[in-house]
């Protein structure tokens, strides 16, 4: 399979648009004033002023944008299209060449993760991890298969946001770790997330942002032996 890494940054962009909730401005925001320009011959702009006098508000400018509660000169409107669609050959395509990322050690490593222990990719183990149900249990298999110091380079690497995203939810910023996909999920979806950085999928519902986050392909990832047979009927 080859590798296209244009392919898979238009559909994991396309995945997060889905993400973005429509936006718009109230009509008449920054308008409900009687202000009205003095006109000209007075020695000043013609911007519109609050009538009046005697009041503090009083010439003061409104209305306009760049005035102090004045409209916005381009609000964001709800008719924008945010939703990108994408063609289904296209997104067949690109979780094919993500998954076949997923195998080649060079660009795993490029992408940040620790994978010196790892003698060989791509990693595949028993189904008897799908019924781990300890985050102690996972980490015994995380270090069994050398990829737990992957999962403390996530946990060194969370710090705190810069800016106001802080007071929206997103406080704190982390890299991602590794990637678990099951054929069936028997305890170690909450096992593992105990562990930072670290998401288990089942394989139907693989998407090309799980196996290539950011638009970056070539995240560490754990296959299950029933969830690489699956692979070929859903992917084929």
């Amino acid at each position: 399979m080859s590798f296209r890494p244009d392919v898979i940054r238009r559909v994991v962009v396309a995945l997060q648009s889905h993400r973005i909730q429509p936006q718009g401005r109230n009509v008449m925001a920054g308008k409900r004033t009687t202000a009205e320009s003095f006109g000209v011959g007075l020695g000043i702009s013609r911007i519109p002023r609050v009538k009046g006098s005697r009041h503090r508000k009083a010439g003061q400018g409104a209305f306009a944008p760049g005035t102090v509660g004045g409209r916005q000169a381009h609000p964001p409107k709800v008719e924008k299209k945010i939703y990108k669609r994408i063609n289904k050959k296209e997104g067949r395509l690109a979780i094919r060449s993500a998954i076949a990322a997923t195998a080649d050690k060079s660009l795993v490593a490029s992408r940040g993760h620790v994978v010196e222990k790892v003698p060989s990719l791509p990693i595949v183990v028993s189904d008897r991890i799908q019924s781990v149900r300890e985050a102690s249990r996972v980490k015994k298999v995380f270090e069994a298969l050398g990829v737990w110091s992957d999962v403390e380079r996530v946990k060194s690497s969370r710090k705190i946001r810069a800016g106001k995203g802080k007071m929206r939810g997103r406080r704190t910023k982390m890299g991602v770790g590794p990637l678990i996909v099951v054929s069936e999920d028997r305890g170690i979806g909450k096992a593992a997330s105990n562990h930072l950085g670290v998401d288990v999928v089942k394989v139907e519902d693989l998407n090309a942002e799980l196996l290539a986050p950011g638009t970056h392909a070539g995240r560490l990832t754990i296959w299950t032996e029933s969830a690489i047979k699956k692979l070929n009927n859903l992917f084929a």
